[in-house]
């Protein structure tokens, strides 16, 4: 495993050049298009609908030609809380350790490229913070984007064989794990300035919001649909479900202590 010094220069290795930070960009937009075209179902991008044995989560599969079955949980909820709060809320890495189930604590920034004027339009890379033995040398690639009619967040682990593929001029998009994220979109009026920093924010601006989370895993043990079991479901449908659990509760409490 790679030391947190050593893991620093080699992802400097790969953004210190204006072709890195294309390279770097380039791979967060295919990251956050494939979960775009991934939960947006169609005659083209057919699913298998599962039972979840909840009524607030729906969950889909379908075969991935030679790397077994995507799983996707995918669900919505009302918050009280304007869009622009739990937009700065979920893309600080600061705040992650308090919704991220899988993350195992507080993460740290690496790297930001920005894309626009808009402090949340950027890509970064995250990595948890401290020394966890359980993380190995996985950073997270984020991409950000927000506007009047909505916010995306989007999200996916990467490794350092990743980055190298980057540094070489390779595309590591098939084999990255599938990407997360939250769609977060405006219920009411907005009456806080867009360009206002979460430690800014009136959580109990006019309005509320409506989130959806999206959580994606790839299932490679499994060959196909028929062999699918039900601890699977269950894994990524508790996932889901604590993930909105948490972020309700991570909310509530800046609310009520007016952090």
């Amino acid at each position: 495993m790679l030391s947190p010094k050593l893991l620093y220069f080699c992802v400097t290795a790969v953004i210190q050049t204006p072709e890195g930070r294309r390279a770097m960009l380039r791979l967060a937009h295919k990251m956050t298009r494939r979960f775009c075209s991934t939960i947006s179902a169609s005659t083209s991008n057919t699913w298998l609908n599962l039972s979840s044995g909840n009524d607030d989560v729906r969950i889909m599969m379908r075969e991935n030609p030679g790397d077994g079955l995507l799983l996707c949980a995918a669900t919505s909820t009302w918050l009280p809380f304007s869009r622009i709060h739990v937009f700065e809320f979920l893309r600080h890495e600061r705040s992650r350790g308090e919704w991220d189930v899988l993350a195992n604590g507080a993460m740290e920034k690496m790297y930001h490229i920005a894309e626009g004027q808009h402090p949340g339009n950027n890509v970064s890379l995250l990595r948890p913070s401290g020394s966890n033995p359980n993380q190995g040398n996985v950073i997270f690639l984020q991409e950000s984007c927000t506007d009047a009619s909505g916010s995306l967040i989007v999200y996916a682990p990467v490794d350092f064989s990743t980055l190298n593929m980057v540094l070489q001029g390779e595309d590591p998009s098939r084999v990255m794990p599938p990407p997360s994220g939250f769609v977060i979109l405006p219920d009411g009026p907005e009456n806080s300035p867009s360009g206002l920093l979460l430690n800014e924010l009136d959580s109990q601006s006019v309005g509320g919001s409506i989130l959806t989370v999206s959580i994606q895993i790839a299932v490679t043990h499994v060959p196909s649909l028929g062999k699918l079991n039900i601890e699977s479901v269950n894994t990524i449908s508790n996932i889901i479900i604590n993930t909105v659990q948490k972020i309700k509760s991570a909310l509530q409490c800046m609310a009520t202590t007016g952090s």
